[in-house]
């Protein structure tokens, strides 16, 4: 029987999530990060086929932007597609803060935390992994990018051992593929063990790349 999904939103302070419960096993939590311009419901295609033991959380980013939807950092003129690791930093920061204090509430363990994120939200998740490294156990970078400054906690700060999928499409007109090649090769000198995707699709998740994330995340 499917896992039944709750269908409102539900809120915790300053933050607006979806929220799926684990119904089997070992409880995990496992963020779901939007792009920018996204919301708490971009990513919930993939609370679908996902392990069981995953208890899902899908927050809203903290930032609404003017033309519609949310963002993970404050929109900063003539930046557009090149936020830097400081520019999201704040909302790295402020979301483990807000994972310790909702698991409080309810008891689930939140120690280390799967994430995947999309675009925006695959350099915040590069984010927490780098700012993080102890709390995020995996994750998946999905049609996304390491942000500028990166490259030096990458040096300073080893992610060796940790299993890592990256998703993108060779047509991405807002993301060119080149920034995931190039996020692939650091990671690998680094020691990160990658799952590379790469389809003909433009800026979204090909049916063959969600696939092998579902494949991914199944073996955790």
């Amino acid at each position: 029987m499917p896992t039944p999904i709750e269908p409102k939103l539900h809120t915790f302070k300053d933050w607006t999530f979806r929220l799926k419960s684990a119904s089997s096993g070992s409880v995990r939590l496992f963020l779901l990060l939007h792009g920018w311009k996204g919301d708490e419901n971009s990513m919930w295609i993939f609370s679908r086929n996902l392990p069981e033991h995953y208890t899902f959380l899908a927050p809203r980013g903290l930032y609404a932007d003017p033309g519609g939807g949310y963002s993970w950092r404050k929109i900063v003129p003539g930046t557009w597609g090149f936020p830097s690791l400081d520019n999201l930093r704040p909302a790295a920061d402020a979301l483990i803060q807000f994972v310790d204090e909702w698991s409080i509430l309810t008891g689930i363990d939140a120690s280390r935390v799967t994430v995947a994120g999309f675009s925006q939200g695959a350099a915040l998740t590069y984010t927490l992994a780098l700012l993080y490294p102890e709390r995020i156990h995996t994750f998946a970078a999905l049609s996304g990018f390491l942000p500028n400054g990166a490259q030096f906690l990458l040096e300073a700060r080893s992610l060796a051992g940790k299993r890592v999928f990256v998703a993108h499409g060779r047509a991405d007109d807002m993301v060119p593929v080149e920034r995931a090649r190039e996020a692939v090769r650091m990671l690998e000198v680094s020691g990160v063990d990658v799952d590379y995707c790469e389809s003909d699709a433009g800026h979204k998740v090909s049916r063959d790349c969600v696939r092998g994330v579902e494949a991914f995340f199944k073996a955790f």
